[in-house]
C-alpha cells in the first residue's frame, strides 16, 4: 500500500463522519429553527406555514388566539398571530395552515376588526385548495343567528376548496368544554401532550362599596352607579378602556362584562349597570343582583379583562371623538378620566339618553369637564325633548364637515353603547360622512374603535 495516500483516506473519512453528523443533526436544526422563527414579538419571521388568525370585538377571541399560538409554538412550530384584518388574499394563497378564532357579535355580524377581510378577501373568490383550516367559532345562543360570522367564515373556506382539519368547534359564551375540545384538537395536530394551563384567571372578591341611582324619574330603566373595593387586597391595576367579567349567583355558568367607569387612581372600580326588565317583569339575573339584591358591603367575584380593542393605546396622542349612549357613557367616562389625566384635551364628547332632565348621567362631572376644556366640544342628544327624534348620529350628519376636519387632524372614533340603534345609526352615519372604505381603513388602523352590547 503506498503510504503517500494515507491523507487522501483520511479526508475521505473525515467527509463521511461529518456528513452522518449532519443527518442526526438535521432534525434538530429544523425544530431550533422553527422556535428561533416563532420568537414572540419577532415581526420578522418568514414562516407563513402556520397562521393563526383571530376577529375579536370584546378580546375573547384574541385570547384564546394568544392560547393557541403559545401551545403551537410549544410544540416547536413556527407560528404567525395575525389580527383578521391584517390577512390578504396573497397570505391566503401563500400559507398552508391557517387556524381562525372568530367572534359574533349581534345577530351574526362580524367583528370590527374583519371589516376589512370581509370586503378584500371575502368578495375575491380566490382558489385555496392548498389549505388546511380550522375554525372556533365564539358566539351566544341568545341570539338568532348564533356563531353567524364563524359559520359564514367556515362556509366561505369550504366553497374555495379549502380543507378543514377538524369540524368547526362553536362556543357558547366562553363555555369550557368546547375550549377544551379545541386544546385537544391542537394538541394532536402539534404532536404534544405538554399542553399550557388555558383556565381562565381566577376571579377575586370585591366588596359593594357604594350604590346610586342615577336618573330617578326617568321613563327607562334605572341606572346605577357603584363602587367596589377589593377584599383584603390591594387596587389592581387596569386601563381606560377595559372590562369586569362576573357571574351572577342565579346563572354561574354564563358570564356577563360590563365597561369599567374609572381608572385605577380613583381608587375604586366603577360600572353602571343598568336594571334589565324582562317581558314578564322578572329582573334581568346579572342587572337585578347587582342593582337591587346586593347589600353594601355584600361581596362580588369578578375578574378585570383587558379589552385591547377599546384601550387607547397607539391613539393616545390623538384627539378623540367619543360617543355613546345610555349605560355607554361609563367606557367613555374613564377615557376622559384617562385623558384628564395625561393633560389630552382634545376630545369630542357626543353622548345620548332619554331626557335631560332625568337622564344627562355624570352631568356635574362632564359640565366640568366641558369649563376645564377637557371636553372641548360637547354635543348633547336627549331623544325626548322635543318633538322630533334626536339621536347621537343626527349630531354626527349634522356636523359632518367637522367631522371630516377632526379625521383629518388624525382623531380616532370610540363607540361604547347599544348595539341596536346606536352603535348602528353611527356606523352608517359615519360610513355616509367618510366613505364606507375610508371608515374600514380606520377601524383596521385601530382609529374607529367599539365597546356595543
Amino acid at each position: 500500500m503506498n503510504a503517500s495516500l494515507d491523507p487522501l483516506r483520511w479526508a475521505l473519512l473525515a467527509a463521511l463522519c461529518l456528513a452522518y453528523a449532519a443527518i442526526c443533526l438535521a432534525p434538530w436544526w429544523r425544530r431550533r429553527g422553527a422556535r428561533s422563527a416563532a420568537a414572540p414579538g419577532d415581526d420578522s419571521a418568514t414562516d407563513r406555514a402556520w397562521v393563526v388568525a383571530y376577529a375579536s370585538q370584546t378580546g375573547n377571541a384574541e385570547e384564546l388566539a394568544a392560547q393557541t399560538v403559545a401551545l403551537l409554538r410549544l410544540a416547536g412550530i413556527g407560528v404567525q398571530l395575525s389580527e383578521l384584518s391584517a390577512l390578504t388574499v396573497d397570505d391566503l394563497m401563500r400559507s398552508e395552515r391557517i387556524l381562525f378564532l372568530v367572534s359574533t357579535y349581534g345577530e351574526g355580524d362580524a367583528p370590527d376588526n374583519a371589516a376589512a377581510f370581509c370586503s378584500r378577501c371575502m368578495t375575491a373568490g380566490p382558489a385555496l385548495t392548498h389549505l388546511h383550516y380550522a375554525v372556533l367559532a365564539l358566539g351566544d345562543r341568545q341570539y338568532k343567528n348564533y356563531c353567524g360570522f364563524g359559520r359564514d367564515l367556515d362556509r366561505w373556506l369550504t366553497e374555495q376548496g379549502a380543507r378543514a382539519l377538524f369540524a368547526r368547534i362553536e362556543v357558547d359564551r366562553s363555555a369550557l368544554p368546547a375550549i377544551t375540545q379545541w386544546q385537544q384538537h391542537l394538541s394532536h395536530l402539534a404532536g404534544t401532550s405538554d399542553a399550557p394551563d388555558w383556565s381562565a384567571p381566577e376571579v377575586a372578591d370585591w366588596r359593594l362599596a357604594k350604590r346610586q341611582l342615577l336618573n330617578p324619574g326617568s321613563v327607562g330603566a334605572p341606572a346605577y352607579h357603584l363602587e367596589l373595593e377589593p377584599l383584603g387586597a390591594p387596587l389592581p391595576d387596569w386601563q381606560a378602556g377595559d372590562l369586569v367579567q362576573l357571574c351572577p349567583p342565579s346563572d354561574p355558568a354564563c358570564p356577563r362584562e360590563y365597561s369599567i367607569a374609572s381608572i385605577p387612581t380613583d381608587g375604586r372600580l366603577h360600572l353602571l349597570v343598568r336594571l334589565q326588565l324582562n317581558d314578564d317583569g322578572s329582573q334581568g339575573q346579572a342587572s337585578g343582583w347587582l342593582s337591587t339584591t346586593l347589600a353594601i358591603g355584600d361581596t362580588i367575584p369578578l375578574r378585570l379583562r383587558a379589552h385591547r380593542g377599546f384601550r387607547l393605546e397607539d391613539n393616545h396622542a390623538r384627539p378623540l371623538i367619543l360617543i355613546g349612549n345610555g349605560s355607554g357613557i361609563a367606557g367613555l367616562r374613564a377615557h376622559l378620566k384617562a385623558r384628564e389625566r395625561s393633560g389630552q384635551h382634545r376630545n369630542w364628547l357626543i353622548f345620548g339618553e332619554r331626557n335631560a332632565a332625568h337622564d344627562y348621567h355624570y352631568r356635574a362631572q362632564i359640565e366640568l369637564w366641558r369649563a376645564s376644556q377637557v371636553v372641548s366640544r360637547l354635543d348633547l342628544a336627549f331623544s325626548r325633548d322635543q318633538p322630533q327624534r334626536l339621536y347621537v348620529q343626527d349630531c354626527l350628519l349634522t356636523q359632518a364637515e367637522v367631522v371630516r376636519q377632526w379625521v383629518e387632524q388624525g382623531a380616532a372614533f370610540y363607540v361604547c353603547g347599544s348595539l341596536s340603534g346606536m352603535a348602528e345609526g353611527v356606523d352608517i352615519a359615519l360610513a355616509g360622512i367618510l366613505g364606507r372604505h375610508e371608515l374600514n381603513a380606520l377601524a383596521a388602523g385601530g382609529r374607529y374603535r367599539r365597546d356595543v352590547y
